[in-house]
């Protein structure tokens, strides 16, 4: 069975467990008080920062703090049990399926899951603009190119975020104890991306690219600028640690 037949396949079972209606609650609650508070971007003058670009990227600091993380945990904890569920694993390991094979294809799926939900983050973002430009008679739709390129950015520089969750719902088998220590990850967070460390906390990855976007918009506000070195060889080598854990421990149980 090759890798796309797998990756197909598990794409089938998604629809089984949910997870496109939790991406799509996560985005209409992100989307819903920029709406409501709509005036509050005309009120950045002293961070300088036009009311558009505010819109947009307190929006997306919104959900990149924890919304989109708290999302993929719960994705990947989901994805892991529609195995575990009536010992569905034993008869994928009847199957002439290498398992290494297996537990990338389920991270494929997430990366696919990922993209699906800043796609819906975006198309809710042209939607909140639209009502807030009626609303207030005032412009707040950017370029699509421009947004184009900060979820591009924001959907690579999750990659180590998610291989991290996905070697989380591997490793830990308890989904409750799964989904508490990838939620308890996500909070320190905002305190990690304030410190020259950042590139070694794969959570804090999202939000310190939409933050460094945020200093380079406002005139009046520093934040610190993503370094190339070393953060890209260190988010290689965390996404490369934790699939290779998660690849060693998937159905290993059920295995022995």
């Amino acid at each position: 069975m090759n890798f796309l037949t797998l990756v197909g396949m598990e794409l089938r079972k998604t629809r089984r467990c949910g997870i496109g209606y939790i991406l799509l609650a996560a985005t209409v609650i992100l989307w819903v008080p920029s709406i409501l508070h709509i005036d509050l971007n005309f009120g950045m003058e002293a961070e300088g920062i036009s009311p558009e670009h505010n819109f947009f990227i307190q929006g997306f600091l919104a959900m990149t703090w924890f919304l989109f993380p708290a999302s993929m945990v719960a994705g990947c904890v989901l994805l892991g049990q529609t195995e575990r569920t009536n010992r569905g694993i034993l008869r994928m390991l009847t199957l002439p399926v290498d398992t290494v094979r297996l537990c990338l294809a389920k991270f494929a799926v997430l990366l696919v899951l990922a993209a699906v939900q800043i796609l819906m983050m975006t198309g809710m973002y042209y939607i909140s603009a639209l009502i807030g430009s009626e609303i207030r008679d005032y412009n707040f739709v950017l370029p699509f190119w421009f947004v184009a390129g900060q979820t591009g950015g924001l959907f690579l520089s999750s990659i180590p975020m998610i291989a991290f969750f996905w070697m989380l719902s591997v490793w830990i088998r308890t989904p409750i104890f799964s989904i508490g220590l990838g939620l308890a990850s996500i909070v320190p967070s905002v305190l990690v991306i304030n410190t020259k460390l950042w590139f070694a906390y794969p959570m804090a990855y999202p939000l310190f690219v939409v933050t460094a976007q945020y200093g380079r918009l406002a005139a009046n506000l520093d934040t610190a600028q993503v370094e190339w070195v070393p953060w890209i060889p260190v988010a290689v080598a965390v996404t490369a640690a934790c699939l290779g854990i998660a690849c060693y421990r998937f159905g290993r149980e059920e295995r022995i």
